[in-house]
């Protein structure tokens, strides 16, 4: 018969203390700030331990991790500033993309069945009126995506930072901590351990995701004569989407489906079987990366991201899978499941 220990008085506090940080950061709009130094803390602390058994003394371990952080926080930079870059030109516009799109349903109506007819809109101008209607829908949100989006970088850079100071510190100094101190550092190792095993476990699904797109719509089909436009914008999108578990591959699967349509039905119905085919094939290898790491199956995530969803919003679906896997990595941890 197993015994479970009970949780000491700074333990319990310390789990009342992490779910109300976790809380603040979905209400203060700060998850863009959490993941950013969760991802700095956890490069810094995957390469760190490496850079630091080539050196001798505590000085120059110092100085090595801090031009780590540095070089880190710089080249994450550099990619979100590449990637928003990319969106906002006139090869990768997401507004051209989408009234592409929507020019494309409504061109292609004729060569579709009428029962599936009936469930699309009846017009490009009906689509982008759809579009408008759920933008006024998530009013807030999208009003704080618009205008707010400097606040974001600045968030995502102190985040970077901050991360980085923590990791320093974390990584080049002994710590003597009293009780409720060491229990609230092991919640945020936990979560740094939840969160570096998911995260980088789904860059590599986005990864692997997107190089298979990117051979069907920059290979395939160019060889078999079939050129489509916005290779490189669905290509990017599908690895960004892909960072979403689940609802990630929906996401990206429509925009390349509607935009096969610009050649015809039977390249969007081949697109669609390729796509359906390979997301199959995946689910075995997503099973196997993010499965074993944190114990949980698809429609685990998937409530938990309805759920975070109606409560918080889009920023509910973004923290849903972390929070999520912290929550079962903490129960785990204390025996409770």
């Amino acid at each position: 018969m197993s015994t479970q220990t009970r949780a000491s008085l700074p333990e319990l506090v310390s789990y009342g203390l992490a779910a109300a940080g976790l809380l603040l950061v979905l209400q203060a709009g700060l998850l863009a700030a959490l993941y950013a130094g969760l991802l700095v803390f956890a490069l810094v602390h995957l390469l760190a331990p490496r850079l630091s058994a080539t050196l001798d003394t505590q000085r120059a371990r110092l100085i090595a991790v801090a031009v780590l952080g540095t070089t880190i926080v710089l080249l994450l930079t550099a990619i979100v500033w590449g990637a928003a870059n990319f969106f906002m030109s006139d090869a990768g516009s997401l507004p051209v993309l989408l009234k592409k799109m929507a020019d494309l349903i409504d061109q292609s109506r004729s060569q579709i069945p009428p029962w599936l007819a009936a469930y699309l809109p009846q017009s490009a101008e009906a689509m982008q009126q759809s579009f408008a209607y759920w933008i006024r829908d998530h009013a807030s949100q999208a009003t704080d995506l618009g205008k707010q989006m400097g606040r974001l970088l600045v968030h995502l850079l102190v985040g970077m930072v901050i991360g980085a100071m923590a990791a320093l510190y974390d990584t080049t100094y002994i710590h003597h901590y009293k009780p409720l101190s060491a229990a609230l550092h092991q919640r945020i190792v936990r979560l740094h351990q939840v969160f570096k095993q998911i995260v980088f476990a789904q860059i590599r699904i986005a990864g692997i995701n997107a190089i298979f797109t990117g051979i069907f719509l920059a290979l395939v089909l160019p060889t078999a004569g079939i050129h489509l436009p916005f290779v490189k914008t669905m290509i990017l999108i599908t690895f960004i989407a892909g960072l979403l578990p689940v609802v990630g591959n929906l996401i990206s699967n429509t925009v390349i489906v509607v935009i096969s349509l610009s050649h015809s039905l039977s390249t969007a119905a081949f697109a669609l079987l390729f796509l359906v085919t390979i997301h199959k094939l995946e689910y075995f290898l997503n099973a196997k990366i993010i499965g074993t790491q944190i114990n949980a199956k698809a429609w685990e995530l998937l409530t938990a991201m309805l759920i975070m969803e109606a409560i918080f919003g889009i920023p509910g679906v973004i923290a849903a899978p972390v929070f999520y896997a912290y929550l079962k990595a903490e129960l785990v941890a204390s025996e409770q499941v």
